[in-house]
């Protein structure tokens, strides 16, 4: 198996800003690699996302976040490596989020489509949702036509 990149440019007058399409048999760190890298040099990610982790504050880069979703009266953003809490609410946290990157799955909680490892819809009428590092949750029933529609884009 070859690690090069096969590197085609189109210039074509009806795309203002470029447009990237990335082929491949699967998905890959040599994937994840390419499209980290061309988020860095275009500086494509989107707001800082501020997380409260004890006393300190940090901003959390978007591509970072696995989760954010609410426990209690708590909003939480979990990363690979750490939760943090918020003091703003989720709706206010979507309206900055990459939509390309998140999708909300129910009333209390929006994922990183990108942290995904896979969708079970094994069972009837809801979606389970199980992350990279190992970690389950549920979609509600009513958000399971929306997510089948986004899976649906990513799959053509």
């Amino acid at each position: 198996m070859s690690k090069m990149v096969d590197i085609e440019v189109i210039l074509d007058e009806k795309y203002v800003d470029p447009k990237v399409t990335i082929y491949a048999k699967e998905r890959t760190e040599q994937v994840d690699n390419i499209i980290e890298a061309i988020e860095n040099v275009s500086g494509a990610d989107f707001p800082l996302v501020p997380g409260i982790n004890g006393k300190n504050m940090e901003l959390l880069s978007q591509r970072d976040i696995v989760r954010i979703y609410t426990s209690g009266r708590k909003l939480i953003i979990q990363t690979d490596d750490n939760s943090y809490f918020s003091a703003k609410t989720l709706s206010n946290l979507e309206t900055i989020l990459n939509n390309d990157r998140f999708i909300r799955i129910s009333q209390s909680e929006i994922i990183n489509i990108r942290k995904v490892k896979k969708f079970d819809i094994s069972y009837s009428g809801t979606i389970g949702v199980i992350f990279e590092n190992g970690d389950r949750t549920w979609a509600s029933r009513s958000r399971v036509k929306d997510i089948k529609a986004i899976l649906k884009k990513y799959s053509e």
